[in-house]
């Protein structure tokens, strides 16, 4: 059996966990079936991701981009469980099997356990975020620490774990964040935020999907996100890809082109401190525990049925 996840060219954690996260859960899954696709932890339920071919073990994704894919034949689709009711309703599933986010499951690895707290406050940016904005300096400026989504996995989740608040325009950052019972806060630099996987998550954990805005950082991250930065509007303007990536995270060359920057991204600034000040959310210990005793039952089945 192999895992399959979105392989993002730039790294993004919350896909990337799916390399480790099922050796821990279904120990040996490697080893049996090799016609089978475990399709996990992502937002992966789709026409245009998914091999059309193959069989598949669908063991909570979620459905957010694009068509859902047709599941009816049942020799080809396994579904045990997807991320949330909504993804649920989407492909024509018991809402039943809307149970969570297996990611949540990241908080039981033993490694993880006891991890001292390290950051009062800290942000977990969008990876398109990441690539082209100006977090660091932002973080710096408003006093709280920058964690990178396209750091390696376990070092990233390490990081959350490790903070007292977690400010998230990553859905997995506050996804993390719950797990490990740190209180989180829901930002986006877009109007184009898929508020659909943040829903369908949410529902399942009792908690309301309710996001802050936050104003884009660089004209960079503008083009790439097709939105205004100071009053230009970016949108259908072209990203030249690894040429602008390395514009926008380029250092300044001069103290004077740094606080030129450091004043465009001051908005960014201010709304991210706010954000900071803002009642955070998290859902119930009751209600975490629920989610994850279900799963632990579904994980249990398919030990049985495939291993």
């Amino acid at each position: 059996m192999k895992p399959y996840y979105w392989e993002s060219q730039h790294g993004n954690f919350g896909d990337d966990l799916n390399l480790w996260l099922w050796d821990f859960l279904l120990p040996g899954f490697r080893d049996v079936h090799p016609d089978v696709l475990l399709v996990g932890v992502g937002t992966v339920l789709n026409n245009t991701l998914l091999p059309a071919e193959g069989r598949k073990l669908v063991l909570g994704s979620g459905f957010g981009y694009g068509s859902p894919p047709d599941v009816g034949d049942k020799g080809l689709w396994d579904i045990r469980c997807v991320r949330g009711p909504m993804t649920a309703e989407k492909i024509g599933v018991a809402e039943s099997l809307g149970i969570v986010d297996p990611a949540v499951l990241v908080a039981d690895m033993p490694e993880f356990a006891d991890q001292p707290k390290r950051y009062p406050c800290a942000f977990v940016p969008h990876w398109e975020s990441a690539v082209a904005g100006l977090w660091p300096v932002v973080c710096a400026t408003a006093g709280m620490h920058y964690i990178d989504p396209r750091g390696e996995a376990k070092a990233v989740i390490g990081e959350i774990a490790q903070s007292e608040l977690i400010i998230a325009e990553s859905m997995h950052g506050a996804i993390l964040a719950d797990a490990f019972r740190v209180p989180w806060v829901a930002v986006s630099t877009s109007v184009n935020i898929n508020s659909f996987k943040w829903q369908d998550w949410a529902l399942t954990l009792g908690v309301e999907h309710r996001s802050r805005r936050i104003p884009i950082s660089t004209r960079a991250e503008a083009i790439i996100k097709g939105a205004r930065f100071w009053g230009v509007d970016y949108e259908g303007a072209t990203f030249a890809g690894a040429g602008d990536v390395a514009v926008a995270q380029a250092a300044p060359r001069s103290g004077l082109r740094l606080a030129a920057k450091q004043m465009l991204a001051a908005p960014s600034t201010l709304a991210l401190w706010q954000a900071s000040r803002a009642e955070p959310q998290l859902s119930t210990d009751a209600r975490l525990l629920e989610r994850k005793e279900r799963l632990y039952a579904v994980l249990e089945q398919v030990r049985r049925d495939y291993l």
